[in-house]
């Protein structure tokens, strides 16, 4: 187990993960506002009653991260400590009390940390990553292959609320100082932090979005800027009827809509990325091998899941390639969310029977897994709900519906009765589906099974063929090795 300690300029958190790896559990998270860089501008000082809430929590955190019995604990802190003439002697009075050592880091690292957790969940970053705290805002150039571009700026909400003069004049003018921000037009803004969380949270309240998951929640140029410039102008007291948030930020969210709105402007990107992942994922991220920052996040966080309460072994990799000759168009980004779904495909098997494919539907919509965007989620939540016999037009299904064009929503449903049919032939043990095969013949899905093996025959066998055929527009066959076609039918199910 490994824990971090992240001291920001508006709040405290302690996270712990199972380990250090590419896709993490988290085992404990805990938040605590401090607000230590409220009073920063004004007096160059941290804010003393933040300091206090602060001391007591950190040493109760360190302590606690003790006793759960993490092997590594890293304190990391960030502006409001930096910057404050008092910053030293705060990190120096921590260290006594804990005996932990306390990091401050740069500007440019943070910017780089946050950019690192970033490439953390949504591997095929591509753009900017801005991460706005209470105190600054760290810009950096994210993609593929390391970039030197990297600023931080102090403009944080919570700084600028207390500075002399007008704080969107500070806001334009910093902005202005940064000149590369223009190479990240028409590619995806990420945007990371707590008040711009905050401005997801609200958008998905406004408008009804059915699936309240922040990471990869995103919004397209036009519609952003509409929503930042109404949130913008937006009460204290109007922000108060928004439910979802903590109700300490209210006060910085205005100025946090105000300073994403003015690098929308700036940067012309084609989105609004909003990512869960920060500073504290790209610490983790940056001490793993090369080798592992390559792995494929979401199906090694799938791979976990089917490993916390297996069946009988059977394994996705065998699942997966029994069904790959039904979909040869499919995208290799489709192939991977089948993949992925391949190997939790087995996870519902001890609930209740009665409400598995409900149950399932809603894990996979809101599982905790990085590398997959909402898309993604609904593409899965499909495949299983289908798996586990559930209807597409149960109400559950409805609401997440129009976030998959119609084409790939069926194939997602074809996905998971396909995988149904394959667990109905086996029963889910390891080692009986290679003998049997399933393929696309003209206008009918043909399932070959061993002669005279009554195992892979009988009512419900056939009942899921077709299924199966429905769902990819066939009729069904089933044949034996070595005997010749049989005749035609029509899928139907019994």
């Amino acid at each position: 187990m490994v824990g971090v300690i992240d001291i920001g300029s508006n709040s405290l958190r302690l996270v712990l993960y199972d380990r250090i790896g590419r896709a993490p559990n988290v085992l404990f998270n805990e938040k605590v506002m401090c607000a230590l860089g409220r009073s920063l501008n004004s007096t160059g000082r941290l804010n003393p009653d933040g300091v206090a809430l602060a001391r007591d929590n950190i040493e109760r955190f360190v302590m606690l991260a003790h006793q759960l019995g993490v092997s590594r604990l890293d304190v990391l802190a960030t502006s409001a400590v930096r910057d404050a003439e008092d910053g030293p002697g705060f990190v120096a009075e921590i260290e006594r009390r804990t005996g932990v050592k306390v990091a401050v880091i740069d500007g440019m690292r943070e910017g780089r940390l946050s950019a690192s957790g970033v490439l953390a969940g949504i591997p095929d970053a591509d753009g900017i990553t801005g991460d706005l705290g209470g105190g600054s805002v760290e810009l950096a150039i994210t993609g593929p292959q390391p970039s030197g571009f990297v600023v931080s700026l102090p403009i944080g909400p919570l700084r600028l609320l207390e500075a002399a003069g007008d704080p969107h004049t500070a806001i334009d003018k910093a902005i202005e100082t940064v000149p590369w921000l223009a190479q990240a037009t028409d590619k995806p803004f990420y945007a990371v932090g707590g008040a711009w969380r905050a401005l997801a949270r609200i958008h998905m309240e406004h408008n009804h979005y059915p699936l309240h998951v922040i990471q990869n929640y995103a919004l397209e140029r036009p519609e952003a800027e509409l929503f930042l410039g109404l949130i913008e102008r937006q009460s204290r007291r109007s922000l108060e009827k928004i439910m979802g948030f903590s109700r300490k930020r209210l006060e910085t969210v205005p100025l946090a809509a105000y300073v994403l709105a003015k690098l929308v402007t700036k940067i012309k990107p084609s989105r609004i990325v909003f990512s869960a992942f920060g500073l504290r994922e790209g610490h983790l991220f940056e001490l793993l091998s090369p080798a592992e920052q390559r792995q494929d996040p979401l199906l090694i966080a799938c791979a976990d899941m089917a490993r916390v309460n297996p069946r009988f072994g059977a394994g996705g990799d065998e699942l997966l390639a029994w069904t790959d000759a039904l979909f040869p168009n499919e995208t290799p980004a489709q192939r991977r969310l089948r993949r992925a779904a391949a190997l939790v495909s087995d996870i519902g098997w001890s609930e209740h029977p009665d409400y598995r494919d409900e149950q399932i539907f809603m894990r996979c919509l809101r599982m905790p897994v990085p590398g997959i965007d909402h898309g993604g989620r609904v593409f899965i939540a499909n495949a299983l709900h289908a798996r586990y016999g559930g209807e597409a037009e149960m109400p559950i299904v409805a609401g997440t519906r129009g976030l998959l064009d119609e084409a790939v929503f069926l194939q997602a449903r074809a996905v998971g009765h396909a995988f149904r049919l394959a667990y109905t032939l086996t029963g889910g043990a390891p080692g009986l589906l290679h003998r049997t095969s399933v393929a696309l013949e003209a206008a009918s899905v043909a399932l070959t099974i061993p002669e005279h093996t009554a195992i892979y025959t009988g009512e419900a066998v056939q009942r899921r063929l077709d299924a199966l055929g429905r769902a990819l527009g066939r009729r069904t066959l089933i044949r034996t090795e070595d005997s010749p076609p049989p005749k035609k039918r029509a899928g139907r199910d019994g």
